[in-house]
């Protein structure tokens, strides 16, 4: 059992300020290949509802097939490879090894002629994923205390979303000058690709001892022995220099905080209503905007996803994680229930853009409250599960939101997704305390 998340103290904000920069070259690379990956990734998505509409002659169901069915693989794998990393306490080969794979079958999508195929290669690409989002979440929780998690996922989440700018800005440049040839860019995306296992490769994983003594940072006297005794139940060896871990023991499911179970959860509920991206897009494509436009606004989206991400980090390291968790999910259910009923392109455009705050405020937010649960020794299986739930509800909502679509329209989908929020919001808050007020916190409000 992991100290309660409520009771560790937060980071200051002059402490933040004064770390802002402070990030271990770990964190850097780790950071890099995700910006790298995303460079090539995003180059290709925000084209897939066009190119599987226009050119391969699929709809909106099929969309939800492709994207669902490849996202359940992808947590279901997240699941075994988050458990083995932990087991075996081996995470960067599998790391290394999940950005390969991805890397390698991406750009064959240059060469499908149905939309089955697209299926087959946005599975492979997924498995990828999900081989290695687990394993490297926990890399980068150990690399962090528990007053800089916030931060140090929001800077990851933020170098995410600064490959996403540059992706589709790169695919805009090269539509402009070469118009309609898709499958000519989708095949040069094996370059970032590649670059992306480069620097993973490059990326030193944080000794077990040595992370386990960054858990104490910034914690109390009483906290600092409860994470003692819970090491030494799971495995933890105290030597001169510190706990050594050594092979973890079977997973069994009370290793894990009755709250992370309930987070979970109410996870799962948001989730239910939170179907692809690839939605938004196609309902700004149905609205009228041109092909050309598409990579740019998906472009602008991911400005804003980077800008809010690290302030939502920070902001979560000194402020209660649910709150900010809960601001993100207010402002989708806001989005989702705009989507429902605006018309015109400029305010769709507007809502598009606005959506980006509620990743800011929201997806490395999530993942730090992950790592406030777990004790170190299970952060992989931790993650694996919050990715599995993540992405099984991501299946059912895509499923489900093709369609409602295709039966009753895009309205009464976007505002099925709006009300599931909407509830899960309200859930969270029930479900997950709030942390009390640190005394700097108090003085200075």
């Amino acid at each position: 059992m992991a100290p309660d998340p409520d009771t560790i103290p937060r980071a200051t904000p002059d402490a933040a300020r004064s770390r802002a920069f402070g990030l271990p070259a770990a964190v850097w690379l780790l950071g890099l290949g995700s910006l790298l990956n995303d460079t090539a990734s995003e180059a290709i998505y925000p084209l897939l509802p066009l190119f599987l509409t226009t050119v391969l002659g699929a709809g909106a169901f099929s969309l939800g097939v492709i994207e669902g069915g490849a996202e359940a693989a992808n947590s279901l794998l997240k699941i075994f490879s988050g458990y083995f990393s932990d087991r075996w306490n081996m995470r960067r080969p599998v790391v290394v090894s999940g950005y390969a794979v991805a890397s390698v079958a991406r750009p064959f999508i240059a060469l499908i002629r149905s939309w089955p195929q697209l299926f087959l290669i946005r599975f492979v690409d997924r498995v990828g994923k999900g081989i290695r989002s687990a394993p490297r979440d926990a890399m980068l929780a150990g690399w962090a205390t528990p007053c800089t998690r916030g931060r140090v996922f929001g800077f990851h989440r933020a170098m995410d979303h600064v490959g996403a700018v540059l992706g589709p800005s790169l695919a805009t440049i090269f539509l402009l000058y070469q118009p309609g040839r898709y499958r000519l860019l989708f095949g040069l995306t094996v370059v970032p690709g590649l670059l992306a296992v480069l620097m993973v490769a490059l990326a030193r994983e944080r000794e077990a001892h040595t992370a386990a003594s960054r858990e104490h940072e910034g914690q109390t006297g009483a906290a600092r022995e409860h994470e003692a005794d819970t090491a030494a139940a799971r495995g933890y060896v105290a030597q001169d220099f510190g706990p050594v871990l050594h092979r973890a023991p079977s997973f069994r499911p009370s290793a894990l905080p009755a709250r992370f179970y309930g987070y979970m959860a109410v996870l799962l509920l948001f989730t239910l209503g939170n179907s692809s991206d690839a939605f938004l897009l196609l309902r700004l494509s149905d609205a009228g905007v041109s092909a050309f436009w598409i990579p740019l606004l998906w472009a602008g989206l991911h400005v804003v996803k980077a800008t809010v991400s690290v302030y939502g980090g920070n902001l979560s390291d000194r402020w209660s994680r649910r709150s900010v968790i809960g601001i993100g999910w207010a402002i989708y259910a806001l989005v989702y229930g705009a989507f429902a009923v605006s018309q015109s392109i400029t305010a769709l455009v507007v809502w598009f853009l606005v959506y980006g705050v509620y990743y800011g405020f929201s997806e490395g937010v999530e993942k730090a409250l992950v790592a406030d649960y777990a004790p170190a020794g299970l952060r992989g299986t931790a993650f694996g599960l919050y990715n599995a739930v993540i992405g099984l509800g991501a299946l059912a909502a895509s499923l489900v939101f093709g369609y409602v679509w295709t039966l009753a329209g895009p309205a009464s989908a976007f505002g099925m997704g709006a009300v599931l929020a909407l509830a899960a919001t309200v859930a969270l808050f029930a479900v997950i305390g709030r942390r009390p007020a640190e005394p700097e916190t108090e003085e200075r409000s």
